[in-house]
Order: structure tokens, then sequence, then C-alpha cells
């Protein structure tokens, strides 16, 4: 070999790229690995070096779509021109020295070995280990598995796993994490790769694995340092999967179980599977993971928010799975506003219910997704508990401003105030309950050292993950660091009672691409790519078991509750006419259950506060003034209180009186030859004060008969002029439905002749001339085409039976147009 050679130490330099970039050289050195067919060349390194740790003896040679016959440990001579690398994908600055454009390649020899230097942590200058054969003789432990399907490459750390810095159980920071840092590629740039290096027997990689000794390449490409291994690296599966969670003692268990967006709808705004098959494969996990931990309830975060359809399905594939129905439902129906809620699952033969289920209020908005609440009590000891279902507002979708993230993620202020909203609601919900009992379970979206922990913490509660030993305490992996976002949290008093706490490691651990998504899979039902179908090329791994059925680790807790007094939770309604005349008594119905200690009724017009007796049914009161009130009435036993209300306007005492009469029958509906299909009495004000119909009631009997039946009005203000139609029975002919009724009954009138009145009252009269009746009228000669109308629109009144006459079948309702009678 002659002529001027440049080492390669002198190429790379000192700095972060070449001094020579741009720049012709020729070079010799050892092929150190040959990487021609996944990232387009192979690696070149000084046989003896310069002895200068700042520069390296490496260099990556791109040949590209012209490949040298090459091998490890070939003695070869070249020209080529300096390049630094940055794909258009990086974000940093920094890039990838290298040599392309090949010229006057001499293969000198080969057969020749170089010893790899030795690189410890902290890994924080590799730079000057750029392109060289470099060897890790420390335990490196799998710490990020989330690029494994997409780019075959997994994340390393010396020391152990990293954990988040706001996590509590490690003391570290996000530098230190760094240091401890390194990626173990594949040799290769393809996305999706058809083969998968580094998998276990049970066609994995979990985190928490290790490997000691790694030797390879260090490559830099796509903002990081990468070993390129020379020598297949060598596995410990040092966390073996657990088929099951471990032992939290206790004779009740709770769990809570993230199911990462349980959607049974896949339309371009759902979340979750894509598909039916999809989502076939997402339940089937959900299952198997709901049915490991066999708790006895079960919190559950990210169910699809559409009432409780979702749910349900979610209980019928766990009760199909045990052969018998294991489980039931909370029922609450859609809660909040998101597309997703939190919801809860329980055993019947282990627990009961005591109570409703209890969503928080959320009228301030601050609530991402309102908390639900469930009392139980324990049918083995008697004794009783609150669990509350948690999902706080996440750490992403960040603003530009405000809540920004200041080292605890985005919205952390929100999770505060939301974190502060709970404890209010706990306090409501000892209160409701009589037991101090109180185990809030969920995905807080914040870590065990962050401030929403710290507000729960301070105001009574105690985070029972912290008796998980420290290098077990994580739920989710995130950017390759680990933490737990999923709690347990007991109000001391519960504290005393638990018995053990265990975060299942089946989803944290686990590569993503073992999931149920068929994306980018060699699966038929794949159609990633353009077009579609040519971008399914990772082994499709699934199988129908519980591990990667979410991205969150479910948490289980034990409990010996001790044995307490169930207290029926209180319930108090309020209900009667919504609008009242000054002056005039008004009455109001009042129902509690079971009956409280006291009772008191606040009529909201300034007067003082009325005391009932715990057993009243109703209130009577006299307003004073027109005006809107609100009523509240208030039920209080032992410590629960409760309260009700009902918002009622008071008109003014009318100048004038209103007159209600009858002002059409027709008892053909549904007869043949009819065009309705309904009968009706239509009711009509003929005088100049409207009238509140609560209260009041059209009534039929036969044309000789006595014994009348009875229709109630609605509360309803009729103006004067204003007609109100009520429906009665169909018949089976007829071909159109009357004009939306004002009410309806079920009275089949005779078609010919009859009855009917207007009573001031809901009951029976034994007479026409009873004293409530307030109108009156015998028809006869009709048809299913006829019907009898007051004349003037029911105007004319004048107690004979010439005011009404036969004519054409015209219903009105209290939309049709205003006719005030004429005074």
């Amino acid at each position: 070999m002659t002529g001027p050679v440049t080492g390669i130490p002198t190429i790379q330099g000192s700095g972060a790229a070449s001094p020579l970039v741009g720049q012709g050289v020729t070079v010799r050195g050892v092929v150190t690995a040959d990487y021609q067919t996944g990232l387009g060349g192979f690696y070149l390194q000084d046989a003896k070096g310069d002895n200068d740790p700042a520069t390296s003896d490496g260099l990556f040679v791109f040949t590209g779509s012209a490949p040298q016959n090459v091998a490890p440990g070939d003695f070869v001579q070249f020209t080529g021109v300096v390049r630094e690398y940055k794909a258009s994908s990086d974000k940093k600055d920094d890039t990838a020295t290298q040599l392309d454009t090949l010229s006057d390649f001499t293969k000198c020899g080969g057969g020749l070995a170089l010893k790899p230097v030795e690189v410890k942590a902290p890994f924080n200058d590799l730079e000057r280990y750029e392109g060289m054969l470099v060897t890790f003789p420390e335990k490196l432990t799998v710490t990020d598995n989330f690029s494994f399907g997409r780019y075959g490459e997994l994340g390393l750390a010396a020391g152990g796993r990293l954990f988040t810095p706001t996590n509590g159980n490690v003391s570290t920071t996000a530098e230190q994490n760094d240091a401890r840092r390194i990626i173990l590629d594949d040799a290769s740039s393809k996305q999706n790769p058809a083969t998968l290096p580094y998998l276990d027997t049970n066609k994995t990689r979990r985190t928490g694995d290790s490997v000691t000794g790694l030797t390879g390449v260090l490559r830099y490409g796509n903002d990081a340092f990468k070993v390129e291994p020379t020598v297949a690296p060598t596995f410990v599966n040092e966390n073996p999967r657990p088929e099951r969670p471990k032992d939290v003692g206790g004779t009740l268990k709770v769990a809570g179980a993230n199911v990462l967006n349980y959607f049974v709808t896949f339309g371009p705004n759902d979340r979750g599977a894509n598909n039916a098959y999809e989502f076939g494969r997402q339940k089937a996990k959900v299952v198997a993971a709901l049915k490991g931990l066999d708790a006895d309830i079960v919190t559950l975060m990210e169910v699809q928010n559409n009432g409780d359809t979702a749910l349900q399905d979610l209980v019928g594939g766990l009760n199909e799975a045990y052969g018998a129905n294991t489980y039931a439902a909370i029922q609450t129906g859609v809660i909040g506003t998101d597309a997703i809620k939190v919801a809860m699952i329980y055993k019947p033969a282990r627990v009961t219910p005591v109570g409703s289920p209890l969503v928080d209020d959320n009228a301030d908005g601050v609530y991402s997704r309102p908390p639900l609440a469930q009392t139980f009590q324990d049918k083995g000891t008697g004794g009783v508990l609150t669990v509350v279902a948690n999902h706080l507002k996440s750490k992403g979708s960040c603003p530009t401003s405000g809540d920004v993230d200041t080292g605890q993620g985005c919205w952390n202020q929100l999770r505060v105030q939301q974190a502060q909203k709970l404890l209010g609601f706990v306090d409501r919900l000892k209160t409701r309950s009589g037991d101090a009992d109180v185990l809030l379970m969920g995905d807080f979206n914040a870590y065990g050292d962050e401030d929403p922990i710290k507000a729960i913490v301070a105001g009574g509660f105690v985070s029972e993950n912290k008796r998980i030993p420290a290098e077990d305490r994580y739920s989710y992996q995130f950017g390759g660091l680990f933490g737990y976002l999923d709690h347990a949290l007991a109000s001391t008093n519960l504290d005393t009672q638990v018995t053990g706490i265990t975060e299942w490691h089946i989803n944290a651990d686990e590569p993503t691409l073992i999931d149920y998504n068929v994306e980018f899979k060699n699966n038929p039902n794949c159609t990633s790519g353009n077009p579609a179908g040519s971008s399914c090329t990772s082994p499709d791994l699934y199988q129908p078991n519980a591990f990667r059925a979410s991205d969150h680790d479910p948490v289980l807790i034990g409990l010996n509750l001790t044995r307490d007094e169930v207290r029926p939770a209180l319930s108090v309604s309020a209900g009667g006419a919504t609008s009242a005349t000054a002056g005039q008594a008004y009455t109001l119905g009042i129902s509690t259950n079971p009956t409280p200690d006291s009772l008191k009724v606040n009529w909201g017009d300034g007067s003082a506060e009325e005391t009932l007796t715990p057993t009243a049914t109703s209130a009577t009161h006299t307003f004073a003034a027109a005006g809107a009130y609100t009523v509240t009435v208030t039920a209080t036993a032992g410590t629960q209180t409760v309260t009700a209300t009902l918002k009622i306007t008071v008109n003014p005492v009318p100048t004038g009186a209103g007159k209600l009469v009858v002002s059409q029958v027709f008892g053909g509906g549904g007869n043949s030859g009819s065009v309705y299909k309904n009968d009706f009495i239509e009711v009509f004000n003929a005088g100049d004060a409207p009238v509140n119909l609560a209260g009041y009631s059209v009534q039929y009997a036969s044309a000789s008969g006595s014994a009348w039946q009875v229709t109630p009005l609605t509360d309803f203000n009729l103006a004067p002029g204003q007609y109100y139609l009520v429906q009665e029975a169909a018949g089976t002919g007829g071909t159109a439905a009357l004009p939306t009724p004002d009410a309806a009954g079920t009275i089949a009138m005779a078609g010919a002749a009859g009855q009917v009145l207007l009573a001031e009252g809901t009951a029976a009269v034994t007479s026409k001339a009873d004293a409530n009746v307030r109108d009156y009228v015998a028809y006869s000669g009709l048809t299913s085409t006829t019907s009898a109308s007051r004349a003037n629109g029911g105007c004319t009144d004048t107690d004979a039976n010439t005011d009404f006459a036969a004519g054409a079948v015209a219903p009105r309702n209290s939309g049709a147009a205003l006719n005030v009678c004429p005074k």
C-alpha cells in the first residue's frame, strides 16, 4: 500500500463533528462488523489507535447500493469522502461521522481480531467511542422495550431499571438516568422487522431481564448511541412472567384495572379497537387479566362512556369465562362528558352494595372524568367500606402556557385541584355512609411523590403502594422510565385493616408488540402501509392471555374488615306543581327513606325555615309575593344529611278570572271510516286569566251510565284563549295520529253518544252535579267523521245543548293559535 493515509482518529477528531468534513481521504483499518445488509455499510477501526482517549479509533463506512466484499477481520484500504450524517427525523444537532463515495478499494489481508474497548457507566461521553468495537462488562437491565417491535431495539440501563425521579422509591435525576442508558439495536434500520432478535421462549422480552458482557460496535443514529452486536447477547430472564398476582392476604380483595379504552363500537371517533376482529383479541386479554385478579370488587378505568353498554359487555365476557354469573356491574349510565369513564364491578356472592352509587358533582368542570363511589358490606365479616374509582387528568395534550410541565407532567395544577375536590367528596361519602373506611383506587396520572398524591395523603389517606418494595413499585413504563400512576389510597381508619398489596406486572414490563392491535403485524387483518398491507411485516406474537392487556399494571389490595353496623343511605325527594299563585295555598309533596330524625323545609321566600314531623309527606305554604323561588327540603339521620330542591314560579294574583270549558269531544277515533286513530277531549280557557291544570281531570261515562273514568291533567298553565288536548284510547282503524297531546289517558269512549265532564280534582265524581264539576257535556248523534264542538271556538257557554254542534273533527292542542274570547 502506498500514498498518504489519514488515520481514523484524525478523521474523527476530538469534537462532535469531523474536522475533515467534505474532504477526500485514504484510510486503512480492520473491518469490525459488516452491516451492509441492515445498515448499508460496515465498520472500520484503526488497528493500533492513537492512544488519545478523546478521539475515536472507529468509523462507519457507507456503501449503500455499491456494497463491498468484506468480512470482520479483513484489513482494507480505500479512498472516501468524509461526511456528517443526520436523518431528517432527528431532533438533536448531533451527527454521525462516516465515509462514503468509495474508490481504490483494496483488501490487504484477513483474520485479524481487535480487542473491544471496555465501556462502563456513566455513559456521559460516548462520542469518543463512536464507531469502535466496545464491550460492557457490567450487567445491563432492559428498561425500555416500547420500540422493540417497530425498530428491533431495546433500551438498557446500568444499575437496574430506570425509575421516574418523582416516583419516590429511588433518589435519581433525569441527568443521572440518562447517564445510565444505552440502546441495543438489531444491526438494521428497517422498520417493523419480520424477524425479531432477543425474544425468550415465551416470544417476549420483558423489562427487568438482563445481559452481561454486551459486545458490539457503538453507532450513533436517531439521536442516540446504539450498540450493534458483534456477538449474540445472552439474556438472563431475571423478570419472568408472573402467572398470578402475589398473595395479598385478607378475606376481601379490591382491584384497580385500566382496560385501555374498552370500546364496543368502532366509529372514526371511537378509541380502542379499530374493528370487531381487534376487539375480540382485546376482550380476550382483558377478561384473562380480570379473571386472574379474581378480586371481589374491581374499579375500572377507560371504559367506553356509552351508558352501561360497554361495561355490561365486559361483565358478560367475564362471567362467560367463569362459567357462572360471578360478577355484576354497578349501573351508572353515562358519567360526565368524556369519551371514557370509570366503572365498578363486584361479586354479589361476596359483597352487598349499600345504597346507590354516587358520582361527584362536576358543575365547576374541575374533573376530567368524575369519580364514582359505592359503599359495600362484606358478607363474610360484616365490614363496610366505600370504594371510589378515579381517573385524573393525563399528563399529555399540553397547553402552550399556564399549566405546563414543570417537572411533574402537564396539568399538574389541575390534578391537584381534582385531588382537593376528591377529598371534599370523601367527606360527604363518610357522612352519607356513617363509616370512615374509604379506599381510593384508580389511575391518578401522578407518580408516588408528586403533588396530587401528597395532597391526598395530607388529607388523611395512606399510600398503600408504599408497602411494596421499592424495586417492585411501578405500574407504568414511559420513555424507558418506570413509576406507579395506579394507586390504592386508604383512609387512616382503613389502613389498619389492609393485609397486603401488589402491582401485578403483566403489562408495564411487556413490549407493546404483543398487544391486541394488528397494525404493522403479519396478520391477514392488517392494512398498514400504502398500498394497504405493504407494511404488515412484524411477527404477530399475540396470545389470548393476560399479558399486555393494557399499558397499566393492575393493583390488588387485601383487607380484613372489622364488623360495622350498616346505616341505610338516607334519601329525600320533593315534588309538586312548579307554579303557584301568590296569596293562595301551595302544597309540596315530600318523600323520605328511611324515616329521618328530623325534616325541615325552607320555602326560599325569606320566611322562617319550617320544621316538620319526620314522617311528614307534605307541607303547605302561602307565598306572599310573585317571583321565582327554590324550595329546599332537608332530612337528617345521625351523621347523614341530604337535601332535595324544587323550583317554583309564583304568579301574581290574577286581575281577571280563568274559565275552563270542554270545547270539543270525539269518540270515533279508530272506528271504521275515521281519519284519527284516537278518541280525544279538548279543554279550553274561555276566561281572561291563566289557570294551572295541576289537580284537574277530564272524566267520561256512557250515555246512560254513572260510573266515571278519569284522566288527570298535567301541571300546565293554560293561558286565556289556549286549547289543551287530552288523547284517549285508540281503536283499530284510522290513519292519522292526533296532534301532539298535552295529556293522555286510556278511556275508550263511545263514538255516537256519551257524557264528558271537567272536574277540579282527580277522584271519580259520583254525579255531574258534584260541587267540583266545572263543565259538563252530553253528546249524541256523532259519527266516525264528526265531533261535538263548542260554538265560537269554545267561547259560547250558555249551559244549553245548542252551545255544541256536530261537525268536522279538528283537534287542537296547546300549540294551536290562541282564541281569546271577547269580554
